[in-house]
């Protein structure tokens, strides 16, 4: 596929530095287009993307249905607000929900989904009960209380206040959680896999005591599917995979197949909750978001990816797992469908840079792991040569440590 800019990344880059407020770490070069797992840059550069998107293209670049509903439905529709009725909305919320459960809300982001499965918490226990329990290394957006919620203080520095009602307890430990429980209380919010804190998988029957507290002390249990939704993991939702049902469960990244789009499910008996008046989204539901993930949900479907990705998850886990008997920097691997953590002793930020200059994307998180979210549809072919690159990489960062 050959370059459609009109610009060079070093163009590209020079209005950036006009214009745009620096908040973000960029790498120096402008992508242009990509297909399938590759992205191409403004000089032609070609590059295997296992981190696509940050996890938004669960069926990498452009997918055909994606981009075909989009383009049909941008001459019908861009906008409506959600004062009037579309089709589309009416039947994503069908196609999510009856693969899961209970009734969807729509916006935009995770950050949002999170801020509405908050104040649904809070609206659907007595008003004295407000506090969130959330667990540390998770992750749950960056607007004030979602920034709040997450269990990391890296990310709360200059922020303060930060908002009242949020507590934190070490992953995978029950008894913390119990001991934190009190009569204030109205709720539990844990991802089935925390992503940005490291790919850290729950311990056997941990989610299902989380459920258990939850029942017993009439607790809102929120299960943040941002990351884990949209087979990621090999099923359609996260909780699915462990077998344990929370009450709200809130989506974005993949769901629309790389665009902007959020929601929250909430269980029928709590979704009256959330009365008229108390919670909106503008843009929260508008078509092409609706249409690109209904077509999304189709192309899972029909193509069987979640049996491909759980395939795939297992190519990936056959590269790496060899590792961990004669990698001495490799601590552990910690593998979820397609979520797939390389926990290092060393920092992982080398790694990423080696792999960008041999044309492979991939990621750092949690200063040490290396994290790969690679498309549903990924070709044996690409997780092969992007494992043999990435391997390679390892062994020489071990070399010289």
């Amino acid at each position: 596929m050959s370059s459609t800019a009109s610009k060079s990344s070093a163009d590209v880059i020079s209005v950036f530095e006009k214009y745009v407020i620096p908040n973000y770490g960029r790498y120096p070069i402008c992508l242009t287009h990509g297909e399938g797992s590759h992205v191409w840059d403004a000089e032609g550069n070609r590059y295997l993307d296992l981190f696509p998107g940050w996890g938004c293209n669960i069926l990498g670049y452009s997918p055909p249905k994606v981009v075909q509903a989009l383009q049909e439905q941008v001459a019908q529709l861009i906008h409506v607000p959600n004062t009037w009725y579309t089709e589309s909305q009416g039947e994503f919320a069908k196609q999510i929900c009856s693969r899961s459960f209970g009734k969807a809300f729509f916006c935009n982001s995770g950050a949002e989904a999170i801020e509405g499965a908050i104040k649904l918490a809070r609206l659907h226990t007595p008003e004295e009960k407000y506090k969130i329990i959330t667990f540390q290394n998770g992750f749950h957006g960056r607007t004030l209380a979602a920034v709040t919620a997450t269990a990391q203080p890296k990310y709360h520095q200059g922020l303060g206040p930060l908002v009242a009602g949020f507590s934190y307890a070490p992953h995978n430990d029950l008894e913390a959680v119990r001991s934190m429980i009190d009569d204030e209380t109205c709720g539990i919010m844990i991802e089935p896999v925390q992503g940005e804190g490291g790919v850290n998988l729950p311990g056997d029957g941990y989610l299902q005591g989380l459920r258990d507290l939850a029942d017993e002390h009439g607790l809102v249990l929120i299960f943040d599917e941002v990351q884990t939704g949209m087979g990621r993991l090999g099923t359609w939702f996260g909780h699915q995979k462990y077998g344990v049902q929370p009450d709200i469960m809130t989506l974005a990244k993949g769901v629309a197949g790389g665009v902007a789009c959020g929601a929250f499910i909430a269980r029928d008996e709590l979704a009256p909750s959330l009365r008229p008046g108390m919670h909106a989204s503008t843009f929260g539901g508008n078509p092409l978001a609706m249409t690109a993930g209904i077509a999304t949900m189709q192309t899972i479907e029909e193509e069987n990816l979640l049996e491909h990705s759980q395939q795939m998850s297992e190519r990936f886990r056959s590269h790496f797992e060899p590792l961990l008997e004669d990698l001495p920097i490799l601590k552990e691997l910690r593998i979820a469908g397609m979520m797939i953590g390389i926990d290092l002793t060393v920092p992982a930020g080398p790694i990423v840079k080696r792999c960008m200059e041999r044309g492979l994307l991939v990621n750092a998180t949690h200063d040490t792991v290396v994290r790969l979210l690679p498309p549903l549809n990924i070709s044996i072919e690409d997780v092969d040569r992007g494992s043999e690159i990435l391997i390679e990489e390892l062994r020489s960062l071990a070399s010289e440590s």
